[in-house]
């Protein structure tokens, strides 16, 4: 079993087991406008009416409902099949992917766990509710998503009924994977991986259930291929285990760097974990590390040491027929595929938790990934909560990716809109971007991404001027480190604390939004529109171009991927057709600038040119 070569569809590729049941599909389904579910015990009930497919909301037309209306409350039941007795003695666990927003579960009636918070993973141990005489058991999931509250994280969902300017339909409910497993009383919970690029060891900290028998082992072992790297075999005194595995063939530097991964290079190294109680095996998982480091110095982003231009584009990850979550599996792989083949090294994911099966595609494929937070839009204390809450979970649940190479806390001071005149609002960026680095200090924190910083590790500013004359008098002068200390592009001051003013003179300076040229003769929003496809490149080209051919900065990212519902400034299509000719745009992206590593993609992904631009894979 290797982690590495999966075939992607397992929901958390990071620590896999062979056994475990996909419980999408077909559940019965309600809606509760009146919330009267709780008082009349629907949790009991013997079931609901109307059909639903999981894990697309219900207001995707993937789901079957396609009910886009105001409808707070929702209730889900399915009949799960577990026959305690054919297993005694294992412990039955549910993993919920991500639930928006506050979800309740019971099980045979019985009120197994809660969950708050829409964007991250949770997990809960079901084997005491289960009913032992009985083989076939309800499961039911209420969930409260209040489409007006604003003070929660909910990214680009709108709290109009109908969606406006950049914002989309609602994702209600369920909208990532289901399953479950059964394993025995002392099992892996979670593994976190350090492996620095400048190393020749890995740690693995690894949590166990409690409590801890006597005599209980956990044994770690590294590979490439079929080629073993190095084991440990360590006593485990209590739920926590810190495994520390010296790679002798690493401590040459020249074969330690051809182990690094890289976009260019996206060598991954598998991992197996089993856990023995007296000898006896109890548990097995499989996962995989990459070995790298992320950084910045001398206004430069560093990847393993050395200058990397960063090349991203905007990923909203939605899709029409589905909205936040993907159609199918396969579809992440393909998505990455596509990203590469269009040019880019580097992708942000806005306003999103990304699912983890997007980002293994990413480790496998070679894509780099800024993660970011979906954002609130107003402050109270119950937001600022909720964001610190749900960016713990997010950060825990991801550090292990090699691909997530930069943090994102929070965009163009949503949610904290007066970040630059209150201190109450500066102080919860500040502390989440402090939060951040204790939780995880091997990656570059962006506070605020586009204006406002107060301690980011990378200054980026949003610039959608559409004059490439004005554009590039801004980004190739030589006076652009005094300017950055003033009003950005947008009207808003960059930077607001003086700990940014320390930062400046060796913080790199990226141009995280851009362009949003949007072509489509249905005339619909973008930053600029035209309705020539030839006026489109040169569009494109020129504004490019500038970004490509500036010494001043030290990566970018174009909005956007795709085109989103009302928004049409994506590169491609809503259903990922590209606009232009695909070789077209990819020379667009890369221009005549190589720098480094121009995005080549690894001998198993599949290339795409202008001739393969209708291929399945860019479908």
């Amino acid at each position: 079993m290797r982690a590495s070569t999966q075939d992607g569809s397992y929901p958390r590729p990071q620590l896999l087991r062979e056994r475990w049941t996909d419980l999408g599909g077909e559940w019965e389904f309600a809606h509760d406008d009146n919330d009267c579910g709780l008082a009349a015990h629907w949790e009991s009930t013997d079931g609901f009416s109307r059909r639903i497919q999981v894990p697309f909301a219900p207001e995707s037309v993937a789901s079957g409902i396609g009910d886009n209306g105001l409808h707070p409350v929702v209730w889900y039941r399915r009949l799960i099949n577990i026959d305690p007795s054919s297993a005694p003695g294992r412990r039955f666990l549910l993993h919920f992917g991500g639930v928006d927003y506050s979800a309740d579960i019971w099980v045979d009636g019985t009120h197994v766990g809660a969950h708050r918070g829409g964007q991250t993973a949770f997990t809960l141990d079901i084997t005491n509710a289960l009913d032992a005489r009985v083989a076939e058991h309800t499961l039911v999931v209420r969930v409260h998503d209040d489409p007006a509250a604003v003070e929660l994280p909910r990214g680009k969902q709108d709290w109009h009924e109908e969606p406006h300017f950049i914002w989309y339909r609602r994702t209600t409910g369920i909208w990532k994977p289901v399953w479950l497993e059964d394993v025995d009383p002392v099992h892996i919970v979670a593994v976190s991986w350090l492996a620095a690029a400048d190393q020749a060891g890995v740690r693995a900290e690894i949590e166990l259930t409690k409590p801890i028998p006597e005599d209980t082992r956990v044994t770690v072992d590294l590979w490439r291929g079929s080629h073993h790297l190095a084991g440990t075999i360590v006593r485990a005194l209590d739920n926590r285990v810190t495994a520390y595995l010296d790679v002798a063939e690493w401590r040459n530097a020249q074969e330690r760097e051809r182990s690094l991964w890289a976009p260019d290079n996206p060598v991954l190294v598998d991992a197996s974990l089993s856990v023995t109680v007296g000898g006896r095996s109890v548990d097995e998982v499989a996962s995989y590390i990459g070995v790298r480091s992320a950084a910045v110095g001398d206004r430069a982003f560093l990847l393993n040491g050395r200058p990397y231009f960063v090349r991203a584009v905007l990923e909203q990850g939605y899709w029409e027929q589905s909205q936040l979550t993907a159609p199918n599996p396969q579809a992440y792989r393909r998505e990455v595929e596509l990203i590469k083949a269009l040019g880019f090294n580097t992708v942000r994911i806005h306003q999103k938790v990304e699912d983890p099966r997007f980002l293994f595609w990413a480790d496998r494929l070679g894509l780099a990934v800024w993660a970011e937070m979906a954002a609130a839009y107003e402050f109270t204390p119950t937001a600022a909560q909720a964001l610190l809450s749900e960016w713990v979970d997010t950060v825990q649940q991801q550090r292990n990716h090699p691909c997530v190479i930069t943090w994102v806390p929070v965009n163009e001071s949503w949610g904290v809109e007066e970040l630059a005149a209150r201190s109450d609002q500066c102080a919860l960026v500040t502390a989440v971007t402090a939060l951040t680095r204790a939780l995880d200090p091997t990656r570059p924190v962006v506070s605020n991404d586009g204006w406002e910083h107060v301690d980011s590790d990378i200054l980026t500013v949003h610039d959608y001027t559409t004059d490439t004359q004005v554009l590039g008098e801004r980004w190739s002068s030589d006076k652009l480190p005094e300017s950055l200390d003033g009003i950005g592009p947008a009207g808003r001051r960059l930077i607001v604390t003086d700990a940014m003013r320390q930062r400046l003179s060796s913080s790199p300076v990226m141009v995280s939004e851009f362009g949003g040229i949007s072509f489509s003769q249905a005339g619909t929003w973008g930053y600029q529109v035209v309705a020539d496809p030839d006026e489109y490149e040169r569009k494109l080209r020129a504004v490019f171009d500038v970004l490509n051919t500036s010494r001043m900065i030290a990566g970018f990212c174009y909005t956007q991927l795709t085109d989103t519902l009302q928004e049409s400034n994506g590169l491609l299509t809503a259903d990922r057709e590209p606009k232009i000719a695909l070789a077209t745009i990819r020379s667009i992206v890369e221009g005549t600038c190589h720098r480094n590593e121009a995005a080549a993609l690894p001998p198993e992904a599949v290339r795409l040119d202008a001739a393969a631009a209708d291929a399945e894979t860019v479908r």
